[in-house]
């Protein structure tokens, strides 16, 4: 299995009360309908405010990713972004996300700025204010957009075709995790085979939600966030291989396991194969010249490994049957890590979860930790 993650290389979010404004710098991205907040009524009138955020990754990480590591179309790819504050979400709503049709400048400016800073992308203009407008009508084939009254603009984006659907849509319900984790691999599928130029995504409430009497806030940590959750786009693939020849798998829980190559720390560069070895708790003596307790057996077939940051105790790399299962040869399990795709100057705690049996347990050592550094 494999877990990879890459980083936006720019995202910003627009005002549709302040059709100039650049937020490229801000530490949060906004994807909001501010209805009933009297902002600016002389340009907005009685309309809402909306908001809506853009994200872009590179399209050369984007394609080394699919070429170099996961080297074949066997893949998932999620946007996440990880939600900073929320105010008044209804009980159950959507989010959308769309390729976006055409270059945007990131910019400098905050939403806090006074002045405003308009060096960059906003409601009104992919780039500084006045030069390059969002398209509002006339829209070429399978590209559109969306805005309500005088207030022009808002991006435009790719709508697909009878054959290719690039829209990406999370539900969510009053109990769910209002993070966004949305399957985005249709799009990035059509960027890599160079169907869409890669201009980023547009995250968006539908149109009804965003230019409807509700007031609805969420917003969610940018690339300039000062946190460890910027945005990122997760590819997931299994690359495991399960080929035992001369070890055989535990046939209870009564077992130890241990990690036989951790390091204390790693470049953010590595990529590494933790290697995973168990052995009985109480091996069955037999004639051997060796000690029985260096005979190492396999974990089942149903073994997964995970990544928890220490400090937060959240889960980095959750366990996942599809695409974190343990590999296995003739010497013991293992699993590769990417250490690129970890926030550097962290430590991190590995786990295993494996079933024996009828049996589910969750391995958690403290001492098998690791840093990434810079």
């Amino acid at each position: 299995m494999a877990v990879y993650k890459i980083f936006p290389e720019k995202d910003s979010f627009i005002l549709s009360q302040y059709p100039s404004q650049n937020t490229g710098r801000d530490e949060v991205l906004e994807v909001t309908n501010e209805n009933g907040i009297n902002v600016n009524s002389s340009a907005q009138g009685d309309l809402p405010a909306v908001k809506r955020s853009l994200v872009q990754f590179k399209t050369s990480d984007i394609n080394d990713v699919i070429a170099n590591k996961v080297g074949s179309s066997n893949f998932t790819a999620s946007l996440n972004l990880y939600l900073a504050y929320a105010e008044n979400a209804p009980l159950d709503y959507t989010i959308y996300s769309y390729p976006i049709s055409g270059a945007w400048d990131m910019g400098t400016g905050k939403v806090s700025d006074a002045p405003q800073t308009d060096d960059g992308c906003s409601w009104g203009w992919r780039g500084a204010s006045g030069s390059n407008a969002w398209t509002t009508t006339g829209f070429a084939d399978y590209v559109t957009g969306s805005y309500s009254g005088n207030t022009t603009g808002g991006g435009t984006w790719y709508t697909g075709s009878a054959t290719v659907n690039p829209e990406s849509t999370q539900s969510f319900s009053y109990t769910s995790d209002k993070d966004i984790s949305m399957d985005v691999t249709n799009t990035v599928k059509l960027w890599n085979a160079t169907t869409f130029s890669n201009n980023g995504f547009i995250v968006k409430l539908d149109d009804a939600l965003e230019f409807g009497t509700d007031f609805v806030e969420t917003s969610y940590f940018s690339v300039d966030t000062h946190t460890i959750y910027p945005p990122d786009l997760e590819f997931k693939w299994d690359d495991s291989s399960h080929a035992l020849t001369t070890i055989s798998a535990v046939t209870s829980s009564d077992f130890i396991v241990s990690f036989t190559n951790i390091k204390e720390e790693f470049e953010d560069t590595a990529i590494y194969d933790f290697r995973v070895k168990a052995r009985d708790t109480f091996p069955t003596r037999t004639f051997q010249t060796s000690s029985v307790y260096l005979n190492t057996k396999a974990l089942t077939t149903s073994s997964y490994w995970g990544l928890k940051d220490i400090k937060t105790n959240e889960m980095v790399v959750d366990f996942d049957t599809s695409y974190t299962k343990l590999s296995a040869d003739s010497g013991s399990n293992y699993f590769k890590v990417y250490m690129d795709g970890l926030e550097p100057e962290r430590y991190y705690q590995l786990m295993i979860k494996t079933t024996v049996g009828d049996e589910t347990l969750i391995i958690e050592n403290k001492d098998n930790y690791f840093k990434v550094v810079r």
